[in-house]
């Protein structure tokens, strides 16, 4: 271990762990990414947290610029807080700690629901600003093509949601190429930057768009929304928890260990990429990213390293999106569990995906990105407060875990558990208070409201639950069974329907509504002959309505029997072409839906195929002849 270098022992911790056949979703998925997928989330957003940082400093003047490396460093110290208080999850659920499952386990029901929430609105915005901010990295890299971001965006969506549909089957190093290339990369454009530096070789860059001039005057609020927005840096740190199981015996050793060197990664690129933005002098643009202008000046312009640099940050970040597409189908179908989101989130597709929620995660994402014109910095307001809820409860729920399990060594790990919580808990009020006026209100509000869907969809369940129990049930007699079935005139359909009708009860009775005299007088006249030995009953309607005769003689017929049933008998016939239903009435659906939400009232169609009954004609012909000739 001793002679192996730094990057084999991420690769050998990551590539190399086997997946247990339990882990459902993620066991799919992870054989196609590797876990390299779990570190791809909080390296990539080193791609942009300084940028946004920069962003707010330059209203107040090139001369607030230097702020950036402090600000930086504050970011970098309360990253390695976060994930040291993450490596205490990590050994406390072994089993993959998500906010969510710790927060039910420790806080109770409500606290879960809004990590629940937070989470999933995460998620969702993970696949719109990675995809953003790698859409970003194209267009910096090809300023001359003038391509839409808008359209881009939507394309890697479309992508992402169609592979994880079909199931992606590729290797984990394949997947992995990303992280270490862009690792490669950064690390590769920090060490020449620094010999650049060190040399005097490094000079100020000063973009083609005029610089912008700031009042001069940076207020607190400013100073902290420059926080804020640094902040980014700090997602996805909480990956590694949630994919404990995927690691490779001892599984809590290798994930705090992968967690470990993920930090100090995230850490060492954040920072450098800060400080050289700071050397050059680096100042935001609409139409350049930070870390394309830092490449462009340490490489000495828009040569192969870097285009390679921008290809290896476009990778990675939709590497990051994809992320969520593993965690959120799963997370909703934890909740969906848990009967606080509908059934239909468990439900698995052919490929054993849960096609449902990466259907509604991908409408989300592109929504998202339309709304937003694709922009990373009109998205990152929105990003933080799920992240910061989820880490704030998840960190407090840990503290109430030692305090239960009271094991040797137990109030050191609350105090690190509890001292994470209340760091992320201070940025969090930060980041709100900051960033509200920005769009941040729209997820202040979507929390609680989620959490309400959960809470009237678990009452829902839990009433359909007590209304079919057996429990203290004793079943009612059984009434009788009368059978209707509607009819507008004698043809083959309603024949057809009219035998299957006798083999269901002997009370049938074929009601016919009055709206045409003559078309009554023809049905009367054929009756004795093609009836069937049923009853007709003729109903008036003196307003040449169908539907409300009909209904009133069905609740006559209940009342005549209220523990009995109803079976309403439908005869369609069904055209050979889907164009040509165009052309017919659709009185059987109309009755359908007015029949839907009576008790003890069944209602079957019986289909009459057009076109068909000529078919099985000359086959049945044909197969008699062949009878006879043999």
């Amino acid at each position: 271990m001793a002679d192996e270098s730094f990057l084999g022992q991420v690769k050998r911790l990551i590539v190399g762990a086997p997946i247990p056949s339990h882990l459902a979703y993620h066991e799919r998925f992870s054989k196609v990414t590797g876990l390299a997928v779990l570190s791809s989330d909080p390296l990539s957003s080193v791609a942009y947290a300084t940028e946004e940082i920069l962003r707010v400093l330059t209203i107040a003047g090139v001369g607030a610029l230097w702020l950036v490396t402090p600000i930086g460093a504050v970011i970098a110290t309360m990253l390695a807080v976060v994930a040291f208080s993450y490596r205490q999850t990590i050994h406390a659920y072994p089993n993959g700690g998500g906010a969510y499952i710790v927060a039910k386990e420790n806080l109770g029901t409500m606290p879960a629901l809004i990590a629940a929430s937070a989470l999933l609105i995460d998620y969702v915005l993970t696949v719109s600003v990675s995809i953003a901010a790698g859409v970003a990295a194209i267009t910096s890299a090809l300023p001359h093509y003038h391509l839409n971001p808008v359209a881009l965006s939507l394309m890697f969506v479309v992508i992402l949601m169609f592979g994880n549909l079909r199931g992606i089957r590729e290797s984990g190093r394949l997947f992995a190429a990303p992280t270490y290339f862009f690792i490669a990369g950064i690390m590769t454009m920090l060490a020449v930057g620094a010999w650049r530096y060190a040399t005097g070789t490094l000079t100020s860059v000063t973009p083609s768009e005029a610089i912008p001039t700031g009042t001069g005057i940076l207020s607190t609020f400013m100073l902290l929304t420059a926080f804020s927005n640094g902040c980014t840096a700090m997602t996805g740190v909480e990956a590694v928890s949630n994919g404990v199981p995927a690691f490779r015996p001892p599984e809590s050793r290798n994930a705090a260990q992968t967690l470990v060197i993920m930090a100090v990664l995230a850490i060492t690129m954040f920072m450098g990429i800060t400080m050289l933005a700071h050397a050059y002098g680096i100042i935001p643009t609409d139409s350049e990213t930070v870390v394309s202008q830092i490449a462009r000046a340490t490489f000495g312009g828009r040569g192969w390293p870097y285009y390679a640099l921008q290809a290896g940050t476009m990778l990675i970040l939709v590497l990051a999106a994809n992320t969520a597409y593993a965690d959120f189908p799963r997370l909703a179908s934890i909740v969906a569990r848990d009967r606080f989101l509908p059934r239909q989130f468990m439900n698995r597709g052919d490929r054993l995906a849960f096609s449902n929620g990466i259907v509604i995660l991908s409408g989300l994402g592109a929504l998202l990105l339309v709304i937003f014109g694709g922009d990373t910095h009109s998205l990152i307001p929105l990003y933080m407060i799920g992240v910061f809820v989820s880490f704030t409860l998840s960190q407090a729920g840990m503290v109430m875990h030692w305090r239960k399990l009271r094991e040797p060594g137990w109030r050191s790990s609350a105090a690190i558990n509890g001292f994470g919580a209340i760091v992320t808990g201070v940025v969090l009020l930060v980041v709100a208070t900051t960033k509200a006026a920005e769009g941040a209100w729209i997820i202040i509000l979507m929390i609680p409201t989620l959490v309400t869907i959960f809470t009237i969809t678990r009452k829902h369940y839990d009433h359909v639950a007590s209304e079919l129990t057996l429990r203290d049930w004793r079943p009612e007699p059984a009434g009788g069974h009368v059978v209707l079935v509607p009819i507008g005139s004698l043809q083959r359909a309603v024949i057809k329907a009219l035998r299957y009708a006798r083999t269901l009860s002997s009370d049938v009775r074929a009601v016919h509504v009055e709206l045409d005299p003559d078309a009554t007088r023809a049905v009367r006249d054929q009756w004795e002959r093609w009836g069937q030995g049923t009853n007709l009953v003729v109903l008036e309607s003196p307003y040449r309505s169908l539907m409300e005769p009909l209904l009133e003689y069905i609740e006559e017929v209940q009342a005549e029997d209220p523990r009995g049933y109803v079976t309403v008998i439908l005869p369609e016939f069904v055209p050979r072409r889907l164009w040509q239903h165009l052309l017919h009435n659709q009185h059987a659906l109309l009755i359908k839906g007015a029949l839907l939400f009576k008790p003890n009232i069944v209602v079957t169609s019986v289909p009459y195929h057009l076109g068909r009954a000529v078919e099985h004609a000359v086959e049945r012909d044909a197969a008699l002849a062949g009878q006879r000739a043999g």
